[in-house]
């Protein structure tokens, strides 16, 4: 089965827009990852200030190909001095397997 990584981010409250305008214009980047099978930035709505990041892959050996190559290469940025402040104070990788799953009827 599929194995999820959430990235948990803490995003202080001025920093909110800025991520997600990060995440939007790169949003197809990792799209056609070999192995790669769903993404979604998910926003707090109350009470705290951290965002999940939600990614499905088809095994962990596609997730780290993905980690260890355009992902480390986009969080890179441009030359040296020309990267750009984080906006997350903070960041944590859970990992799970998919032990269950349940799909809508007729999908």
């Amino acid at each position: 089965m599929s194995v999820v990584k959430i990235n948990v981010l803490t995003v202080p409250a001025e920093q909110r827009e800025t991520l997600e305008k990060r995440f939007a214009a790169r949003g197809h980047a990792v799209e056609g990852s070999d192995g790669f099978e769903w993404f979604e930035l998910l926003r707090p709505v109350e009470g705290t200030d951290t965002y999940l990041v939600y990614t499905r892959w088809r095994d962990e050996e596609s997730f780290r190909a993905w980690a260890d190559g355009p992902m480390r290469a986009a969080h890179q940025g441009g030359a040296e001095g020309e990267r750009p402040k984080p906006a997350a104070s903070a960041s944590t990788l859970w990992s799970f397997e998919v032990a269950q799953q349940v799909t809508p009827k007729g999908a």
